[in-house]
């Protein structure tokens, strides 16, 4: 498995995520991802499966050093103090003694930044994280975060897909040694169903899901965690690494509406607003 390395740390670049695979309904699924090869679990603390990945990771046989670890703290707990208390719950349930990766898994409209990124700080200072980031931060909270506050993001997670422009994001990041791990990378389901990539599969004995994974992870600097619950998702999506895309590929899926954001909760920030 190929690796992105970011604050020190190696970080697989296809990952398994488990939104919607909520209690012991996670386990089987993680027992199956990792069996195949997956060495990168995306979970939080907001799905509710903690437990259950940690019960197939103590299952799978596989050795801790070997597996990449991604949990995240809910948006109402990005106070320093409730920020530690979560992230020792979340611990506990994952039954491991340190986590890869910890994550601020939505922004808060009246959060402390600064406070919140240096208790991840402490954290990973302690040893027990190896990394930290954001999800869903804008390009106004990012440049705060990195220019004005200098926390050691590894990763960025956005909602990230054929679909979806993530370029003026992708070119701060990039500058700035900053890996972007893309969320939904199938459009939830969308991907599946476009002609354009159907075709592009097809040219290259494929689908247009596994196109659309292979064009994120064709990107410098970029992670896709898809979710796949059945075990052939799980192996055709891991099979999308060995697709090549070339540039007529690439000029067809450019053209591609790419204002297609799909995850709009209420308390998600402007993502329209511009850098400062």
């Amino acid at each position: 498995m190929q690796t992105i390395q970011s604050q020190g740390i190696d970080i697989p670049r296809l990952g398994l995520g488990t939104f919607r695979m909520p209690g012991g309904d996670a386990q089987p699924v993680v027992e199956s991802a990792i069996a195949l090869g997956y060495r990168h679990i995306d979970t939080a603390a907001m799905y509710e499966n903690e437990a259950a990945v940690g019960a197939a990771i103590a299952a799978s046989g596989v050795k801790r050093s070997e597996l990449f670890v991604t949990t995240k703290v809910w948006h109402d707990q990005l106070a320093p103090d409730a920020l530690r208390r979560a992230f020792e719950t979340s611990l506990n349930k994952l039954r491991l003694d340190h986590v890869d990766l910890y994550l601020v898994h939505w922004p808060a409209r009246d959060m402390d930044m600064a406070a919140t990124l240096e208790a991840l700080m402490r954290l990973r200072a302690d040893g027990l994280v190896k990394g930290i980031g954001v999800c869903n931060f804008n390009l106004p909270m990012i440049r705060k975060a990195v220019d004005e506050i200098g926390a050691p993001l590894a990763v960025h997670q956005v909602e990230y897909h054929p679909f979806l422009s993530q370029q003026p994001m992708l070119a701060y990041l990039r500058s700035h040694g900053i890996a972007l791990t893309a969320y939904a990378p199938l459009a939830q389901g969308r991907a599946a169903a476009d002609e354009t990539l159907a075709a592009i599969g097809r040219k290259h004995g494929a689908t247009g899901a596994q196109v659309a994974i292979a064009w994120l992870l064709d990107q410098p600097n970029v992670l896709a965690i898809p979710k796949a619950a059945r075990k052939e998702s799980q192996q055709a999506n891991l099979e999308a690494l060995t697709i090549r895309l070339d540039d007529e590929d690439r000029r067809s899926i450019a053209a591609l509406p790419k204002d297609q954001r799909l995850v709009r909760p209420p308390f998600a920030p402007d993502w329209d607003a511009a850098s400062a």
